[in-house]
């Protein structure tokens, strides 16, 4: 028996020496748990945007850097608060003044950017040398855009812009950016500031019957340069949003143009308002002929009114919508009384721009108030 035990003895101590020798090292906890695996970087992707001329662009999953080119684009982008993202701009952006507020409230940036273009023409190399995701491209032909892609190999997308107030253009244009730049929110939000603004003008205005309206003319429209008195507008934005009796609108033109000055005399609008782009020009004029001007019953009783110039490189949003209150105001007392002019302005320029440069302008001169036209 005593042999036995030791047989068996030293059958154990073989199994277990050869247990030891097959085992294997416990696993490690990444090779336990897929999720911390280390996996290679995955390529980033692409998506497929239409924009506003019906292209099919596809642009970058994620887009962080821009371009714009054409008039208005970059403006909008800043209204999107996506400057951030531009990385060259147009050689007209670097140079300074209060006509584009954009600009102005943006312009040590942009100062510092390289110049990719100027309105109208576009240099490909330099684009190309800013390397930007995509261009942004306004009021274009198919053409135009296919063309500037051909020769960059940069994505280009077109949006419509806008040269009024609040066209369907211009909630195009937001939407479409609110896709591009990955900011739906903030175009979401611009968006429902528009359609609360259209809301308030016509809870104030639309029903007010057309006989029961002042005449009004507006004079210095600045439209391919700066006008006098007979540069005016026929659907001038302000007055259209507030429906308010443009007698430039009797005359069968659509836009700006030089009208007549003896129809304005023979008119003898109730209200006058003054672009500033056209002040100098219109002093000029007085000086001139200061009888024309003093036979207008709203010269006589001091009936004659700014307008912040909105149109520079195209319609500015945010000065169009401050002209239509400060218009309002003017126009319908009794339903504008609650509503004070220039922090309804101040509102407007911090919704669009992020900030409120109305203190700027005034300093420049150009601020709501009374003319006396040949001041």
């Amino acid at each position: 028996m005593k042999k036995c035990f030791v047989c068996l003895l030293a059958a154990i101590m073989v199994i277990l020496l050869a247990a030891c020798g097959n085992s294997s090292p416990p696993p490690s906890p990444s090779s336990s748990n897929p999720a911390l695996v280390t996996q290679p970087p995955e390529e980033a992707g692409t998506r497929l945007i239409t924009d506003s001329a019906g292209r099919e662009v596809e642009i970058p999953e994620t887009v962080k850097s821009i371009v714009c080119v054409n008039v208005g684009a970059l403006r909008y982008t800043c209204y999107m608060q996506a400057q951030d993202m531009v990385v060259g701009v147009e050689d007209y952006e670097q140079k300074p003044g209060l006509s584009r507020l954009y600009n102005h409230v943006n312009f040590d940036m942009f100062s510092a950017l390289p110049v990719i273009g100027t309105n109208g023409e576009h240099y490909p190399e330099a684009i190309i040398g800013v390397d930007p995701d995509v261009i942004i491209m306004t009021m274009a032909s198919e053409a135009d855009a296919n063309t500037l892609q051909q020769k960059t190999g940069i994505p280009v997308v077109v949006v419509p812009g806008s040269d009024t107030t609040m066209d369907e253009a211009a909630y195009e244009t937001f939407r479409i950016m609110g896709e591009v730049y990955g900011k739906e929110e903030r175009a979401n939000e611009l968006i429902a500031y528009m359609d609360s603004v259209k809301a308030d003008l016509n809870s104030r205005t639309a029903d007010i019957p057309e006989g029961d309206k002042p005449t009004v003319y507006v004079g210095g429209v600045s439209y391919k340069g700066h006008h006098g008195f007979e540069g005016t507008e026929a659907n001038y934005g302000p007055f259209s949003i507030i429906h308010a009796r443009n007698l430039a609108d009797e005359t069968g033109h659509s836009g700006p143009f030089n009208i007549d000055l003896e129809k304005v005399l023979a008119w003898d609008p109730d209200y006058i308002f003054i672009d500033f782009n056209g002040m100098d020009i219109i002093r000029e004029d007085y000086a001139a002929n200061p009888d024309y001007y003093n036979s207008l019953s709203a010269v006589q009783e001091g009936r004659v009114y700014s307008q912040i110039s909105f149109r520079s490189s195209a319609a500015n949003l945010e000065t169009a919508l401050a002209d239509a209150y400060y218009a309002a105001a003017v126009i319908y007392p009794e339903q504008f009384k609650d509503i004070d002019p220039i922090e309804k302005a101040g509102e407007i320029f911090e919704t669009f721009l992020g900030t409120n440069p109305y203190n700027d302008l005034k300093e420049a001169g150009y601020e709501f108030r009374t003319i006396t036209i040949g001041e």
